[in-house]
């Protein structure tokens, strides 16, 4: 009799492994604008850059992040932002980004 194997195979979670790497682990979260469907994404995983809605800063590749879409499953693709964990964190103690111009007063 052959022993017991506790432990999967190497090949099978390698693959699941690099796989949730690229794609992240997947969660509902709820905030007071709504369920949010959330993606972690890690650093490995991130081959863009993208603008972060919380800050208005670029997250650059090989940067760990998450992206976030409303889950009531009405949008599609391009209802997906990424964002700093941080600013995703703190988006409810954060005002609205303001976009101005460079010679704009900065207060007001």
């Amino acid at each position: 009799m052959s022993p017991r194997r506790n432990r999967p195979r190497r090949e099978d979670s390698a693959h699941l492994d690099s796989a949730r790497s690229r794609q992240g682990v997947e969660s509902v979260q709820q905030w007071r604008d709504g369920e949010w469907q959330v993606r972690g994404i890690s650093g490995g995983g991130s081959t863009k850059t993208y603008r972060c809605p919380g800050c208005d800063q670029e997250i650059r590749p090989g940067v760990a992040h998450l992206v976030a879409w409303p889950a009531d499953g009405v949008g599609d693709l391009t209802d997906r932002r990424h964002w700093h964990s941080g600013c995703w964190r703190a988006r409810d103690r954060r005002g609205p980004i303001i976009q101005r111009g460079r010679s704009a007063p900065r207060y007001g």
